[in-house]
Formats: structure tokens, sequence, C-alpha cells
């Protein structure tokens, strides 16, 4: 893998001890310290860079004035056969989905499919961590979760009253890699707008607008624009919807009660995620399944292309790539990131992240 002089390189190991010594530092039982770096870790290693390590300094701000519970009572509001809610007590985000996730899997043994909701919850990183989780049980998993902060305004509007409310789906397979969407209602999700000013980039036309109506390309003046919806209106009907089965359907925040957790460290943002489960066994041999996801992801990826591209990708084949190639080479870390890391532990006290 070619390096560049833009990033430090640091392995999967180092990068999970260091954001589990912060989040020890900052009042976090080492259990749970633990499994959010886990899954942080696991974001920057699939290169969702924009949700990894990158977050760990607002985490901190929001643990150390108290906007996040150290200590949660992570427990049931409301359960049937196959469903439930769950409420998180404005614990860590990644504490309450991977409860949600591992009750909805459990479920759906019994009932075939299972669906779970949060309620007081808070950011947890990339989708795609939750939607693959029911994979390595044979089962399907389909994620939505309402954004932190509000960047999209309705379609034809000015106001931002909704959030990139991204969309992930697990789909398990044979010998191929998993099938797995990861996206925003939004062009782009806005922590890859926070990842471009970090590195110094220009974001391309299309993901912002000012409010003229003008491109906005200049990631420090996001505040002076809005996200843009995929597809126009559908994208913006597609926002709302999941942001009513997410937030609004658990009696989690949504439209004007969102909070924007990248301004306000104190206010609990009862972020509202979900969470749906299909056991393949409900369904006939998982082994069935798994061998045609195979014969149709060849199908795809064999078929006739257009002049000049080199290859059709499946979603979630470039994330599997990437787990392989920074296991072995090494995760790259913005070098504003890893300054900004590097004052942390001196702040704190804390040993630097080691570079690969």
């Amino acid at each position: 893998m070619k390096r560049n002089n833009d990033s430090v390189w640091v392995n999967v190991g180092s990068l999970e001890d260091f954001i589990g010594s912060v989040l020890r530092h900052a009042g976090l039982p080492a259990t749970d310290a633990d499994t959010v770096a886990g899954l942080m870790a696991q974001a920057d290693l699939q290169g969702s860079d924009g949700h990894g390590v990158i977050r760990l300094p607002q985490y901190l701000k929001r643990l150390q004035a108290g906007g996040i519970n150290l200590r949660p009572n992570i427990r049931l509001a409301t359960e049937r056969a196959a469903m439930a809610v769950v409420d998180g007590d404005n614990g860590m985000g990644h504490l309450v989905m991977s409860y949600a996730a591992a009750l909805a899997i459990e479920k759906a043994r019994t009932t075939g499919v299972a669906w779970v909701g949060t309620r007081a919850s808070n950011h947890a990183g990339p989708a795609s961590l939750y939607a693959r989780m029911p994979i390595e049980h044979d089962m399907i998993g389909l994620y939505f979760a309402v954004g932190n902060a509000n960047h999209l305004p309705p379609w034809g509007g000015m106001e931002m009253l909704l959030s990139t409310n991204p969309i992930a789906i697990g789909i398990p397979a044979g010998s191929e890699p998993a099938v797995v969407l990861d996206m925003a209602t939004t062009v782009a999700a806005y922590g890859k707008v926070k990842a471009k000013a970090k590195r110094g980039e220009l974001m391309p036309e299309g993901w912002m607008i000012d409010r003229q109506g003008q491109p906005l390309l200049d990631p420090t003046r996001a505040h002076e624009g809005f996200l843009l919806p995929i597809g126009g209106h559908k994208g913006y009907g597609l926002a709302l919807m999941v942001g009513l089965l997410a937030g609004t359907l658990n009696g989690a925040a949504m439209g004007r009660d969102v909070i924007d957790f990248n301004q306000d460290h104190t206010t609990p943002t009862n972020t509202g995620q979900a969470i749906l489960v299909i056991d393949l066994k409900a369904f006939g041999e998982p082994a069935d399944f798994k061998q045609a996801v195979d014969r149709l992801v060849r199908d795809i990826r064999d078929s006739e292309r257009l002049p000049g591209v080199e290859r059709i990708w499946l979603p979630g084949e470039q994330s599997h790539g990437r787990r392989g190639e920074y296991a072995a080479a090494g995760i790259p870390i913005a070098s504003a990131v890893s300054a900004e890391l590097d004052q942390m532990a001196e702040q704190l006290g804390l040993e630097k992240l080691v570079r690969h």
C-alpha cells in the first residue's frame, strides 16, 4: 500500500489501546471503555475515518462536561416477543447499540424477525458496525439512526430540521464478502465533511450548498450552509422516514428537538436508533441463501462494464478490502488528527498513540 506524507500510520491494537486509555481516564468503567474503543478502532480499520478516532476529542468533551452518563443503566423501556425499546440512560451510543443489537439477535432466534429501537442514546459511530453484527449469526441486519446534528432542510426549505439519518443493511454471503450497504440520506455524511476539514481538503461540488444555493466547497465554512440530500426530494423523504422510525417511534429526538452535539457538550442528545434483524433460518437453509448471494455478487462483478471502468464494486467490498490492508500495513490517521490526539494525551498525562 502506498503511503502519503499527510498521514501517520498506526496498528489497530495500538489505536484501540489508546482510545481505551482516554475513555477510562474520562471515567468510563474498564469494560465499557474497551467495548467503545474496540468499535471505534473497527471504524477506522474499515476506512470509516469520519466516525472513528476523529470523534474521540468530541466524546471526551461531552464525557467531561457531563453530557454523557458515565455509568448508565441501559434497560428495557418496553418489550414484546419480537420487539423492544431500549432506554440508554444517556450512555455512550456504542454501548446502547451493542446492547440493542445483541437483544435483537437473540429475539430473532425465536421469532425469526426482531426490531429493537433505542432512545436516550448517543452517537454510535458508523451504521455498518451494527448492521454487520447479525451477519456472524447467519442473520440479516438493517440499521437506522437519527444523526446527532441537523444539517439538512426539508426539500425547498432553509431551516435545518433533518439530519444525515443513515441506513445500513448487512447481507450474509458464502465465500464472497458480505454485502453491506452503509449510506447517509445526504450526499455525504457530516463526518466526511469533518474529515475533509482535518485533512485540509476541499469538498467535491454537490456535497453542500450555501444559503444562496451556491456550491460550498470549503469544509471549514460548513456552518454557512447545509448538506444536500441524495436524489433530491427523494433523499429528503427518505431522511424524514428514517427519522420517524429511529427517532419519533422510540420517543427519541427528531426535528427541532435534535441537539447539535458538535456545539453543545452538556445537553443529553436523546439519540434514537433502530435495528431490524432477520434470521435466515426462518426462511430456509442459510447455506442455500448465501450461495445464491455469492452467485449474484459474481454476476454483478463480472457483468459488462462501461468503457474506462476497471471494476464493478459491491456494497461493502472496499471496506472489506481496507480491513485486510490496514490490518497488515497500518491504519492511516490524518496528521492534523494525530497532532490533536498527541495534545490530548499530554493534557491528560497519558501515553501518546503509538505509530506503526
